[in-house]
């Protein structure tokens, strides 16, 4: 990855937050501006990958522990019912540059931080 990121900060510990999951390969932590009355960020610590295909292409393990990170949050904050959201590219509405999963739950119209 080129340019560094808000989540590349929040890997390196620049940036705390609170941390809701988190494995050898694999961070997960509350949305800051949530669309859903769950909704957690799930995030590799490499910062190699600025999205999805990227990082499926070069290592689909840690794309499998997301994954399965993803699930282990939804069951524990959501019943397991979960949407899990990869946005690819500025016009998919990608923000920050190093690849990560929405894990939303809830109505939409109930906005609240997990965790908070």
């Amino acid at each position: 990855m080129a340019e560094e990121t808000v989540f590349g900060k929040i890997v390196s510990g620049e940036i705390p937050v609170k941390i809701l999951a988190e494995t050898d390969r694999v961070l997960a932590f509350p949305d800051i501006a949530p669309q859903a009355p769950v909704h957690i960020i799930v995030i590799p610590k490499t910062t190699a990958y600025a999205n999805v295909t990227e990082l499926a292409a070069a290592e689909p393990e840690t794309l499998a522990e997301m994954i399965t990170v993803a699930q282990q949050l939804a069951t524990e904050h959501a019943s397991g019912e979960y949407r899990l959201i990869f946005n690819t590219g500025a016009g998919a509405g990608q923000t920050v540059f190093h690849v990560h999963a929405h894990v939303l739950a809830g109505n939409l119209e109930e906005r609240t931080l997990v965790g908070a």
